[in-house]
């Protein structure tokens, strides 16, 4: 009996650390703010455990069939976990946190009951120093493999909603297991086997079908058709169309619409480039579609663009995929283009060069991955690779929307000892929306924009810099790596504006 419960112990605390870990990277998805996300889950799911621990003195009569009724019970509702709280997000996002809270704390009160039962069963063969250390370690062996494969394997390949299932699966199979294993123990219990068959048959169902539940899922939270949809390590790629419109989503946030990302790449690039008619090497950190760099590649004297952009799918699908690459002109595949994959932080801590005009095009300071793109320590970095006659321009979220967030980049930038130039355009898709251009000089606007564009002129330079009172500048303090308090301030701003 001592083996095969030690090989469960292994298995059960990986099922509970997966199921920590899915809620977690759920509602990091869904709802940003990842640290936070995280802590709160990891708080509620470890409080659940100590409940379970504590109730566990009270299960009493056959302690086997009661761990196989609990492996059940963990093994439904932690397999169904993640497939229920993404249905009810994509139905209405209200109740998703009750819900969420509710999955995590009834999921971590069922595996708290889990190790005391084991450690019950197994008192009377085993001396207590020992049966602590051998249950234990299992514990945090089955732990450590489960945190390892998850972010390597198991959520890019698998999902989220899979891998719920394949969890339950295994704890339902654990439960079998017993059954089989001690039948002698257990007794003839066929309403148990009933039960195993059944919990086990539709996890089964699940795995099988969870392919096409998502993607009915996900057709209620998009109002347009899917065309293409996964899940790489670092977010869920959503692309959508609607006509002839093709529109980008990341962990369902929209990047850009065909019909006017025209508009904010053109704003993007030309005010700053077309002020430097001796740039020849450009750096384009993040804008992983390619949009950035179908603009840079109108310069002829450019000679060469480096793009770090921190997700290869990204970068294969806009140079890969002729529906998405036809969007940016097949820039990616230009031989002026060196495409690198990688955190941008990090290859800029790693690598000397230097370049003529930087463009910083990251996805908005949601959570604390993305926020440390947006501190003074990685401005400072970033000054070591721009030549003293050359700028960066920042996309830094909507003045209208998130003014003080807007405000916040500003400053951190100043305190990062840059001199800045903020301005805005119109993007219908997303409204009014912010950049920042900076450098070690005064920004002087260009005489002309010397290439073919749709949206920008030098006619309309001199209106992008005028900030109307209701976006003009606010006091804001710099967003450092210690705090990130943009993303507070961004979470706060943005939340704001989805409740009205």
């Amino acid at each position: 009996m001592q083996r095969p419960l030690l090989v469960s112990v292994f298995i059960v605390a990986s099922c509970g650390l997966a199921y920590e870990l899915i809620a977690g990277a759920l509602a990091s998805y869904l709802l940003g703010d990842s640290v936070m996300q995280f802590s709160t889950v990891i708080g509620v799911y470890l409080f659940a455990m100590g409940i379970g621990s504590w109730l566990s003195k009270h299960v009493e009569g056959n302690l086997l069939v009661r761990f196989i009724q609990i492996e059940l019970l963990v093994g439904l509702l932690g397999g169904l976990s993640a497939g229920l709280l993404f249905l009810l997000f994509t139905l209405h996002s209200g109740p998703f946190r009750f819900a969420l809270y509710g999955l995590v704390l009834l999921i971590g009160i069922l595996v708290g009951l889990e190790i005391p039962l084991i450690m019950r069963i197994l008192k009377r063969e085993v001396a207590f120093k020992d049966l602590v250390a051998q249950v234990l370690s299992f514990d945090y062996v089955g732990a450590l493999a489960v945190s390892v494969l998850f972010p390597l394997l198991l959520a890019p390949h698998l999902g989220l909603v899979r891998s719920a299932l394949l969890f339950g699966l295994l704890n339902a199979l654990v439960a079998a297991w017993a059954l089989w294993l001690f039948r002698a123990q257990t007794g003839a219990l066929p309403g148990l086997r009933a039960q195993c068959a059944a919990v086990i048959g539709l996890l089964v169902l699940g795995f099988g079908f969870a392919g096409a539940f998502v993607s009915m899922a996900e057709a209620n939270l998009y109002s347009e058709d899917i065309v293409h949809a996964e899940s790489s390590p670092y977010q869920r790629i959503v692309v959508t169309r609607w006509r002839d419109e093709l529109r980008l989503y990341l962990n369902h946030n929209l990047q850009f619409s065909s019909r006017d990302e025209y508009r904010y790449h053109e704003a993007l690039v030309h005010p700053g480039l077309a002020a430097l008619p001796g740039a020849r090497r450009v750096l384009v950190l993040g804008g992983g579609d390619g949009m950035a760099v179908r603009e840079i590649l109108k310069y002829p004297q450019v000679d060469s663009i480096t793009l770090v952009d921190l997700d290869p799918r990204m970068t294969e699908l806009f140079s890969q995929s002729p529906m998405l690459s036809a969007l940016n002109d097949a820039a990616l595949s230009s031989p002026k283009v060196k495409v690198i994959n990688g955190d941008a932080l990090q290859w800029l801590e790693e690598n000397r060069e230097m370049f003529d005009f930087v463009v910083a095009d990251f996805p908005d300071p949601s959570n604390h991955s993305l926020g440390k793109l947006y501190s003074t320590a990685f401005y400072r970095l970033l000054k070591h690779h721009v030549a003293e006659t050359g700028m960066v321009v920042i996309q830094a979220t909507s003045p209208m929307y998130a003014r003080e967030s807007f405000w916040i980049v500003v400053a951190t930038l100043e305190a990062a000892g840059w001199q800045t130039a903020p301005y805005h355009a119109l993007v219908p898709s997303f409204g009014e929306w912010g950049y920042i251009l900076a450098g070690r000089r005064e920004y002087r606007p260009p005489a002309a924009i010397p290439v073919a564009t749709r949206f920008i002129t030098v006619d309309s330079l001199p209106a992008l810099f005028h900030f109307p009172p209701d976006m003009a500048r606010l006091a804001a303090e710099p967003n450092r790596l210690n705090n990130q308090s943009l993303v507070r301030v961004f979470e706060r701003e943005w939340g704001r504006l989805q409740t009205h």
